[in-house]
């Protein structure tokens, strides 16, 4: 089991630096073009640095050095469709080489401003059900990435809220009703609750102004919270948690950093992971590969990570037997 304070790393850039040119041959050879990447980001660099940070340094080992021979346009949606769609329209205009972002909303505001230029997305929640891709083995268009298997992990989360608390009958879950992925996964929830006989409570928002009213309807309605997968929940997680954590209800996610910013505990795929893998699309398509060719692939590494901190703030005691299941113990 691993266990210490976790740690948040964000790099803007890795290497400064004039583009590369092409030595002059005796017949005066043009400099090469430096491809550009929109780099598309769901909330913002405070939050979600460290993903970028994991990407840009796989995107070095395979070649590609930024202000060398790769320039990267960097924009951030803060949680919001409708700016996601505005910077993405800013890339087509700009015409970038390739699109590089994640979560479905997100892929969804790259996928209506252009079929042409090519897009990796480096996780998202159900692309085949959300329509990014044609299938799996063979996406087809301009789009492909990195698959999420959120709804698959539904079952396996809830059963772990259940472990975690004895005697818990009654669960809420909150998704945002606009993101088709979140309310998916809302369903495969509901489901597996039915199967163990808990009582559920769903909560629907579309907006961040609707999340402080939940918790006031939330109120002795539940004894746990299960938040679906969504930007405006990524963007607004330290709010999110705080108001749990007022609320004492302990919550599962769906990545790390959420419980690293105050959260109870999340099980999902590794997010760092994901996003060294997408940079093996950009390089491939950056060498010329369609991205209609390239399967979109599952996760491999899948992390359970609890906070002790938050536990003993909501006066829960996690059991050595649970923690000894734990990829990452914060504390």
């Amino acid at each position: 089991m691993a266990s210490h304070i976790a740690r948040r790393t964000f790099l803007a850039t890795l290497v400064g630096g004039a583009a590369a040119t092409w030595p002059l041959t005796a017949r005066a050879q043009q400099p090469a073009k430096v491809p550009t990447i929109g780099f598309l980001g769901s909330s913002s660099p405070a939050s979600q640095g460290e993903w970028l940070a994991a990407c840009l340094q796989r995107l070095r080992e395979l070649g590609w050095i930024e202000g060398r021979n790769l320039t990267i346009e960097y924009r951030w949606a803060g949680g919001s469709s409708d700016r996601a769609a505005e910077l993405a329209g800013e890339f087509v205009r700009l015409k970038v080489d390739i699109i590089l972002t994640y979560a479905t909303p997100m892929v969804l505001a790259a996928k209506q401003a252009t079929s042409a230029i090519p897009i990796v997305f480096a996780l998202a929640a159900d692309p085949l059900g959300s329509g990014l891709v044609a299938s799996l083995a063979r996406p087809g268009g301009n789009v492909t990435g990195l698959s999420l298997q959120h709804t698959d992990l539904a079952s396996k989360k809830v059963e772990l809220l259940r472990d975690l608390i004895p005697g818990l009958r009654r669960l809420a879950i909150l998704a945002n009703a606009a993101n088709f992925a979140s309310v998916r996964e809302m369903g495969e929830v509901q489901a597996a609750a039915r199967m163990i006989d808990l009582e559920v409570v769903t909560f629907e928002i579309e907006r961040a102004e609707d999340i402080a009213p939940v918790f006031a309807e939330l109120k002795d309605r539940a004894e746990a919270l299960y938040i679906c997968i969504d930007t405006i929940f990524f963007s607004n997680q330290t709010r999110i948690n705080t108001l749990a954590r007022d609320a004492r209800l302990p919550t599962i996610q769906s990545n790390r950093a959420s419980v690293e910013a105050g959260g109870l505990m999340s099980y999902g795929p590794n997010f760092l992971d994901l996003f060294r893998r997408a940079a093996d699309y950009v390089d491939k398509i950056l060498r010329g590969a369609k991205p209609g060719d390239i399967p979109v692939e599952q996760p491999t590494k899948f992390d359970l990570v609890i906070n002790l901190n938050t536990a003993k703030t909501l006066g829960l005691t996690i059991p050595e037997s649970f923690l000894l299941r734990a990829d990452e113990v914060i504390e």
